[in-house]
């Protein structure tokens, strides 16, 4: 299992190697839900089917990290804007 300390850091390898693949957009909408604790983290977990399983250890980690260490932390802030820009092109 992924380090739930590293996953941020896989998760923006893996959608900056491809950012059109399936697996990075499965990622990101997972990251953009866990932003919404009040909304209830509201993310179709059939989706992690179309993962890999080396791909859902990273998003198992993201989920860890979300309860562990919380959403918005200047790591995180950081990470989504990398992630943002690899996801739009820019």
């Amino acid at each position: 299992m992924i380090d739930h300390s590293q996953a941020i850091e896989q998760t923006i390898a893996l959608i900056e190697a491809a950012p059109e693949s399936a697996a990075a957009l499965t990622l990101y909408a997972l990251v953009n839900t866990l932003e919404y604790d009040r909304a209830g983290r509201l993310f179709k977990l059939s989706k992690l089917g179309d993962l890999a399983a080396e791909q859902r250890q990273i998003a198992y980690g993201l989920m860890e990290r979300s309860v562990v260490e919380g959403i918005g932390d200047p790591a995180w802030v950081e990470a989504k804007a990398r992630i943002d820009r690899a996801i739009r092109g820019v």
